[in-house]
């Protein structure tokens, strides 16, 4: 029976690889990258301890990295292409109605000012501010798994007022400055337009707070759940305490009862259980929307304290607006998933286009991975029940 499993395994792994073979082939018009982008593929789903150009072409018997370093700077392919593929892929195995879209950045800490974007700044990653590159990526959470979808790389304004900097790093002329709320909405945008199916958006505070994206994904016919700073304006609904407030003295003032023990999902120790409030607040749709300014509160310090703005069309349960909001979490770990398995941060890249080409190849590799364990999930046999225990 064991080897029978192993056997199945191994053949659901090569028709796995051999269905992402047939799904971005056609975006190679020459059979040696096409047979390379699966070779580098297969690399950054080896186990290889490092996974960037050199490495991977060891580990494909080359030997030389040329091939691959060509595949990421000269060759002819377009990793928005590529991009285009991968939601496709992710939509046919992961599709839910309820998923969720979470966006968030991770830092790639870097030397030297010549890689696209590099910039001293605060990095997530480090927990610092570091001479890093930032990027933007829009994941998707469903029942079936989490993965990304989409990724954009955010260059500071000190990059896009030189454009002779941006030159030499490959950056056409056309590519403006964007804050990264901006970028979001552009990755939301494509994401419907690709018919990924979800009902929620949630993000930090560095999303949250930005107007435009919170109109933007009601324009998307989405709903968010979004972290806002303890300063956010907000109007209150209602007669009691009607009118305008900081987030943070509008929920000081709620009654001790409206306060109620929630979970935001599992974590390593279990469910991670908070205090949760609510009030219905006004927003850009009101009447006709739903709107709410949200709080969690830790159980075990009521000073530690973090707030939300909600929005949806129909109702949601407060049990529903806490697991949006924790799901937001979740983002890190395939961050961490993504960096550790697929060798997201393992590029040795400087150019604009090295950098789209090595992260959405790493992208599509996790998906692969969250795709294949989802269909293992699903093909398991059943736990049997736990016997009931018997007395003598």
């Amino acid at each position: 029976m064991g080897d029978d499993l192993c056997v199945a395994e191994v053949q659901a792994w090569a028709d796995g690889l051999a269905e992402l073979h047939a799904l971005i082939g056609r975006r190679f018009s020459r059979s040696e990258p096409r047979e390379r982008v699966m070779e580098y593929v297969r690399g950054l789903l080896s186990a290889q301890e490092r996974k960037n150009s050199w490495t991977l072409s060891e580990w494909a018997g080359e030997a030389t990295p040329d091939g691959m370093q060509r595949l990421l700077s000269t060759t002819d392919w377009d990793p928005d292409l590529v991009r285009d593929d991968l939601q496709r892929y992710v939509v046919e195995h992961l599709a839910d109605p309820g998923g969720i879209l979470v966006v968030d950045e991770t830092g790639f800490l870097k030397k030297g000012t010549r890689s696209a974007g590099v910039a001293r700044q605060y990095s997530g990653t480090a927990g610092r501010i570091e001479n890093s590159q930032i990027g933007v990526f829009l994941t998707y959470t469903t029942a079936g798994g989490r993965t990304f979808l989409d990724r954009e790389l955010y260059l500071p304004k000190a990059w896009t007022d030189d454009r002779g900097r941006c030159r030499q790093a490959g950056i056409g002329d056309h590519i403006e400055f964007a804050t990264k709320p901006e970028l979001a909405i552009r990755m939301l945008r494509r994401a419907r337009g690709a018919g990924v199916p979800a009902r929620w958006v949630t993000g930090d505070a560095v999303y949250g707070q930005h107007g435009g994206l919170r109109a933007a994904i009601e324009e998307l016919g989405l709903s968010y759940v979004l972290a806002v700073p303890v300063s956010q304006q907000v109007i209150a609904d209602g007669p009691k305490l009607a009118g305008e407030h900081r987030a943070g003295d509008l929920i000081a003032a709620l009654p001790a009862q409206a306060w109620r023990t929630r979970s935001a999902g599992s974590g390593t120790k279990g469910q991670r259980r908070y205090h949760w409030a609510r009030i219905r607040i006004h927003g850009i749709n009101y009447p006709n929307s739903i709107y709410y300014l949200m709080a969690r509160r830790s159980l075990t310090d009521p000073t530690d304290l973090a707030y939300y703005l909600c929005h949806t069309t129909k109702a949601a349960t407060l049990t529903e607006l806490a697991a949006v909001a924790g799901s937001r979490w979740a983002i890190e770990e395939t961050f961490q998933t993504a960096k550790g398995e697929t060798g997201l941060d393992h590029y040795q890249v400087r150019a604009w286009t090295g950098w789209y080409r090595h992260i959405t190849l790493s992208m599509l590799a996790h998906a692969f991975l969250t795709v294949t364990r989802s269909k293992k999930r699903a093909n398991d046999p059943p736990t049997p029940p736990t016997p009931p225990a018997t007395t003598s």
